[in-house]
């Protein structure tokens, strides 16, 4: 078996498929391979957003802490999704943890160098832009859901949202 380049994986992953082999390219330029062992930090909330991660294999809990409560998974990611949604939008910080809950495959996209070429390439911006706006979409119709299924009709809290 051939190692698959990293252009391959990224034009392989369900946030660029079908991206022009040029903007590939100028994706594939940012990233790089990288790994998790079960409990790891990919991101810390109120760090620097420096980084997109494009997830191949294992799962990421994306976690919200409440003071006097801990931290409370909001949603798990699995292969095929994306962590680290705030590298596109100012001030450029988490606004969440994320935490292998499983070994972790990922190519790690390097968000400045990312948002330079999105910054000087219109149509490359233009594309992330429209596909990570796709995924906020389904993120927040999943949420809405979740919510939805929290609440009897009187408004009480019935049960805890599905994971």
């Amino acid at each position: 078996m051939t190692r698959a380049s990293i252009a391959e994986l990224v034009s392989a992953h369900p946030l660029l498929t079908g991206l022009p082999d040029d903007a590939v390219v100028q994706v594939a330029e940012c990233a790089s391979n990288v790994g998790f062992d079960p409990g790891a930090l990919l991101l810390v909330e109120g760090g620097p957003a420096d980084t997109l991660y494009l997830l191949r294999r294992g799962r990421v809990a994306i976690e919200l802490h409440s003071p006097g409560h801990g931290s409370k998974v909001i949603e798990t990611v699995g292969p095929g999704g994306i962590v680290g949604l705030s590298w596109l939008f100012p001030p450029f910080r988490w606004q969440f943890d994320a935490r292998a809950t499983e070994k972790v495959v990922a190519i790690a996209i390097d968000a400045p160098c990312l948002r330079a070429k999105a910054q000087a390439d219109d149509a490359l911006g233009r594309a992330l832009a429209e596909r990570v706006a796709a995924m906020l979409l389904d993120r927040l119709q999943t949420t809405r859901i979740r919510v939805l299924n929290l609440y009897d009709e009187d408004g009480a809290a019935t049960r805890e949202a599905p994971r």
